[in-house]
């Protein structure tokens, strides 16, 4: 089975996030979307359960997407997960630099069995990030946006409890 893996904070999954995972989508038989764990530290963090139970809803009937949450690096969640394949959205120059050394990095501790593949952003996503999406609700902006219908909903349930 042709495995890749899809890895972030997804917090929150936004539009972004989704573009990738679908034309992803076509290229596996299988795409784990991992979701890192609540070890992080990263302020305001939501809970990793409330996370995947999001984009888990968000992909319910898509057989070949699975999500989990992970710990640790994203090479050994491909190896736990027998992923060939790391997916990896591109922005910018910047981001490319980044993911690029990652993918280096991450090829040499597989020795050479896991590849990354870098998707490019859609042009008219090249400024959404998970980021801009936390910053602009916290100043009071509608964000709906940019996340994905199920994602809106579950902000949208966080930020009434506030």
């Amino acid at each position: 089975m042709n495995t890749g893996i899809f890895v972030g904070s997804f917090d929150p999954f936004t539009i972004g996030h989704d573009s990738i995972v679908r034309r992803a989508l076509p290229l596996f038989d299988r795409l784990v979307i991992g979701v890192v764990g609540d070890h992080v530290h990263k302020p305001g963090l939501r809970p990793a359960t409330e996370r995947i139970e999001a984009i888990a809803r968000l992909y319910a009937h898509e057989p070949a997407i699975e999500v989990k949450s992970y710990y640790g690096l994203a090479i050994d969640f491909a190896k736990a997960e027998n992923a060939r394949f790391i997916v990896k959205g591109v922005r910018s120059v910047k981001d490319f630099e980044y993911e690029r050394e990652q993918a280096d990095v991450n090829r040499q501790l597989s020795g050479g069995q896991i590849e990354t593949i870098l998707l490019y952003a859609e042009p008219q996503l090249s400024s959404v990030s998970s980021t801009m999406v936390r910053e602009l609700a916290h100043f009071g902006q509608d964000v709906s946006p940019f996340l994905p219908v199920q994602e809106q909903m579950s902000v949208s349930e966080k930020d009434s409890t506030l």
